[in-house]
C-alpha cells in the first residue's frame, strides 16, 4: 500500500484477498457465515465494472473454537467499504463470558485494532488476538470485574432513534420486546410500514440491542439520531418513557394478507409530540410532521 490514501477499489480489492485468508483459515462452511451470500458476488462484479453502483458492505460471522480450551467465540464483522483505511466493526460474544467479561474484552480488542496501521489489513491479526487472549477474559477475577464497574459508577444515558423499512414479523417483534426487556431499556416498537424503535437507558445496553436486532441479516434498518448524557445520578430521571411498548396505531392496507399495513404517520406525530420529541418526526422521515 502506498503512503497515498487508497481508493475504494484498491480497498475492496483488499477486503477480497482477506476474506480468501479467512477462508483458508476456516475451511468448513460453517464457521464463517456471511449477512449476505452474494455480498462477495457484488464486490467482484463491481471490480470487474459489471455493476456501476457501489456494493454492499461485507459483513459476515466468524465460529472459532478456542485451540487447547472448550471455549467457543463468535467474532461478527462488518468491513466498511474504505476499510482497510478506517477501522473495521468488530464485536465477540462467547457463552463462556458474561457481560462484564464480554464488554472488557471488546473494549481491549478495539484498542489493539486502533493500534493497528491504517492502510494494513487486520480481520487475521484480530482472530488471532482473540486465540491467544480470550482465557484471561474468562478468568477474569471478581476483584477486576468489581473494580471495572466501579469506573463505570457514572453511567451515560443513551436514546437511539431507529428506522426500517418495515417491522412485520412475529418473532422479530418478540425479539424487540424481549431484548428490550432483558437489557432494562424503555421506549417503543412501531410495527408496519415503515417501521420505527426507540430504546434508552444506559448506553451499553442501547448498544448491545442495537447489536442484537441486527444480526444476523436484517438489511432495511439504520439508526438514524442518537441522544448521549453523563448521569451522575438515576438514569430513570432522564427517561421520556416508563416501559417499552408496540405501538398499535390505526393503519391503511391489509396487514394480514399482503404485507402493506401503512402506519398513521399523524397519529405518530401527535404520540411523539406528547413527549415533546416532535423534531424526530422530519429526522426519521426527512418531512415536517403534521397531526
Amino acid at each position: 500500500m502506498s503512503e497515498m490514501t487508497a481508493t475504494v477499489q484498491e480497498c475492496l480489492e483488499l477486503q477480497l484477498l482477506e476474506m480468501e485468508m479467512l477462508f483458508s483459515m476456516f475451511p468448513n462452511k460453517e464457521e464463517i457465515v456471511l449477512e449476505d451470500a452474494n455480498s462477495l458476488l457484488r464486490v467482484r462484479q463491481y471490480l470487474k465494472g459489471i455493476c456501476e453502483s457501489l456494493p454492499p458492505t461485507i459483513g459476515f460471522t466468524v465460529f472459532m473454537k478456542i485451540r487447547n480450551s472448550e471455549i467457543k467465540a463468535q467474532m461478527h464483522v462488518v468491513l466498511p467499504h474504505n476499510y482497510p483505511e478506517t477501522e473495521p466493526q468488530l464485536f465477540v460474544r462467547s457463552s463462556a463470558l458474561d457481560r462484564q467479561q464480554q464488554n472488557i474484552l471488546n473494549k481491549c480488542l478495539g484498542s489493539y485494532i486502533n493500534s493497528s496501521d491504517r492502510g494494513e489489513l487486520c480481520i487475521t491479526n484480530a482472530v488471532q488476538w482473540l486465540q491467544d487472549n480470550i482465557s484471561s477474559y474468562v478468568q477474569t477475577t471478581k476483584t477486576e470485574v468489581e473494580s471495572e464497574k466501579m469506573k463505570t459508577a457514572t453511567d451515560t444515558f443513551h436514546r437511539m432513534w431507529i428506522y426500517s423499512h418495515h417491522i412485520y414479523r412475529q418473532e422479530l417483534r418478540k425479539k424487540i420486546l424481549d431484548c428490550a426487556k432483558r437489557l432494562h431499556l424503555t421506549g417503543f416498537c412501531l410495527t408496519g410500514k415503515p417501521g420505527v424503535i426507540c430504546v434508552e437507558g444506559v448506553k451499553d445496553h442501547c448498544e448491545e440491542f442495537w447489536r442484537d436486532i441486527r444480526y444476523p441479516n436484517w438489511k432495511h434498518i439504520s439508526c438514524k439520531h442518537t441522544e448521549s448524557k453523563e448521569v451522575p445520578g438515576k438514569i430513570d430521571d432522564f427517561r421520556l418513557f416508563t416501559s417499552f411498548e408496540e405501538l398499535k396505531f390505526a393503519a391503511h392496507g391489509d396487514y394480514g394478507l399482503r404485507n402493506d399495513y401503512h402506519m398513521d404517520l399523524g397519529q405518530f406525530f401527535d404520540y411523539l409530540k406528547q413527549r415533546k420529541s416532535e423534531h424526530i418526526f422530519q429526522i426519521l422521515f426527512g418531512i415536517e410532521g403534521k397531526s
